[in-house]
């Protein structure tokens, strides 16, 4: 059966003070939400152990926003699935757009990456999605396609327990913009159809995927309640433990 999910990247943002405090807010607040949600906070590297530690005990899980590709060794700046597991981390993000379009992050990399993070206990945010131009270009199936394909496809239907895809509309991440609860519905359908051609309807279903493109208080309520939407991967609101929670209490 899938999960709701609502996740907070807090991409590069907080000092560690500052985001201790988020953290302590959001658990304080997090009694509030329905035990059918789970509440999954992001943090830089940095903080990861010391929210840890806020988080233990409680029902917010903790992220890492990335992982690298090997399992350890000379990769000066680069942080181990098993680093991240020791942290303190249950969940990673993977292929998040700000990655593959400033770091050059392809979908053979994520292979990688996916089967480190699974392999050492990780639970998976595979993110997906298409910039403007391809929007434009009627090209957002293909894109979100290939990309679902490239990576998912080497994976198990064991494996697909334990990840969660975020469809990401890159145009409308930190532009004002927002994709419509239709158009979320449309390509969230889409890529449930597309894991349900790989790994059977049952696998597809039991699937959690998120929309991730400037989800926030005024607009969760109608995109939690389309029917391939199980929650929201939230970028600038989750710096907020108001909002954040807002969210969550909008299915």
């Amino acid at each position: 059966m899938r999960k709701n999910i609502v996740a907070g990247n807090w991409k590069m943002n907080t000092t560690i003070p500052e985001g201790i405090e988020l953290a302590k807010a959001v658990v304080a607040k997090s009694a509030e939400v329905p035990s059918d949600v789970k509440l999954i906070v992001a943090t830089p590297f940095t903080h990861l152990y010391p929210v840890a530690q806020v988080l233990e005990g409680t029902a917010v899980s903790l992220s890492a926003e990335n992982c690298a590709d090997k399992e350890k060794g000379a990769y000066t700046g680069e942080v181990a699935a098993n680093m991240l597991v020791s942290a303190g981390c249950e969940y990673t993000l993977l292929g998040h757009s700000e990655r593959r379009q400033y770091y050059g992050e392809t979908d053979a990399k994520l292979v990688e990456k996916t089967k480190i993070a699974l392999a050492n206990g990780l639970k998976v945010i595979l993110c997906v999605g298409e910039n403007l131009e391809e929007r434009e270009a009627d090209k957002h199936f293909e894109v979100c396609k290939t990309q679902t394909e490239s990576v998912l496809y080497n994976f198990t239907a064991e494996d697909m327990k334990n990840i969660v895809i975020a469809y990401e509309p890159v145009w409308a991440i930190g532009t004002g913009k927002t994709a419509t609860a239709e158009q979320a519905q449309e390509i969230h359908a889409y890529i449930r159809k597309v894991v349900a051609d790989k790994f059977g309807a049952q696998v597809a279903d039991d699937m959690t995927i998120l929309y991730g493109g400037s989800c926030k208080p005024s607009n969760a309520k109608e995109l939690f309640a389309q029917p391939d939407i199980d929650g929201g991967l939230i970028g600038g609101a989750a710096l907020s433990a108001d909002d954040f929670i807002q969210i969550a209490l909008s299915f």
